[in-house]
């Protein structure tokens, strides 16, 4: 019997951090949510990060190899704490960021045998974690290292890191970007909420930056996305939204994983990224316990090995 062809792997480059909300502490990040749905859909993730010798460190890594994440990529550092952010939830549960500086992840390490490696098929990155010189040498040093993967920005803005030296690496690299509405409009400086101002606003930012593929999220009017001129909308369907912290790390996972596993079109693959970026809308932190049923919809599931957060 032939051996199953090796899963397609997506490398998620950026911060690990722990996010205060509410209701608990969830083990967080952009890019480590994007691995932890990839993961739950089907592709290997990759996190690529740094944690410190300290107590939220030895559980994040106890917890990300509960997820079935290799964490041999995330460097330990003695002398900086592991991240933490502080959500702030409005009453329409949208969240607000008090971000710690001067932490573990401002100095990720690419070690030689990360370059050595295959390349993975994509790497997944944001602006956040390009804050620092430090991580924008890395950062570099990895896309000169896996120059075929395709290059995917969360644009992820985060006062007061919303603009300058790492905003411009991060899309001077970039070959596809995910934003919601509110960054398209600060990107842009024009006002879009209609599909139709979405798309006219997608297709400026994209020439302005040499793009031919966009996405917006709109929350919950919808989602579109420009991808190789053509565009496409999804509407939005109606959820209780418990918080929107991850939301949108689960819709890019779910989008790379139907490009890349399932080889959807991009209509396709915009249609089954929102409905899990909803699914994790109504539920508490970003990377809730869930499987993947026979119709391919999100089910919630009892919790990982990886047990419960710190208290």
């Amino acid at each position: 019997m032939p051996a199953k062809p090796p899963r397609p792997t997506l490398a998620c480059f950026g911060e690990i951090l722990w996010d205060i909300l509410p209701r608990g502490i969830f083990l967080g990040g952009a890019p480590l949510n994007v691995a932890y749905h990839a993961s739950r859909l089907g592709l290997q993730a990759l996190p690529i990060s740094a944690v410190g010798m300290d107590l939220l460190g030895d559980e994040a890594l106890r917890r990300i190899a509960g997820w079935g994440l290799d964490p041999g990529f995330v460097t330990r550092l003695r002398r900086r704490p592991t991240g933490t952010v502080r959500a702030n939830l409005d009453r329409r549960g949208i969240a607000s960021y008090t971000i710690a500086p001067q932490v573990a992840w401002d100095r990720i390490v690419a070690f030689p045998a990360l370059r050595r490696r295959e390349a993975p098929c994509a790497v997944v990155y944001g602006t956040l974690a390009l804050r620092g010189e430090a991580n924008r040498v890395t950062f570099i040093d990895l896309m000169a290292a896996w120059p075929g993967a395709l290059r995917v920005l969360d644009l992820n803005l985060r006062a007061p890191y919303g603009q300058g030296g790492g905003v411009k690496l991060a899309l001077s690299h970039a070959q596809f970007v995910k934003l919601n509405d509110e960054e398209l409009a600060l990107m842009t400086r024009r006002a879009a909420r209609t599909a139709t101002q979405l798309e006219a606003a997608a297709r400026e930012f994209a020439k302005t930056h040499q793009l031919v593929r966009v996405c917006v999220t709109a929350g919950a009017r919808g989602a579109g996305l420009l991808w190789d001129e053509a565009w496409h909308w999804e509407p939005g369907r109606p959820v209780e939204v418990r918080d929107t912290v991850g939301a949108g790390d689960a819709f890019l996972a779910g989008f790379l994983a139907a490009h890349f596993l399932r080889r959807e079109s991009p209509r396709a693959a915009l249609a089954g990224a929102s409905r899990l970026g909803e699914f994790v809308a109504g539920r508490d932190g970003a990377t809730p316990p869930y499987r993947i049923d026979a119709q391919g919809r999100p089910v919630d599931a009892a919790p990982a090995t990886g047990g419960q957060a710190p208290r």
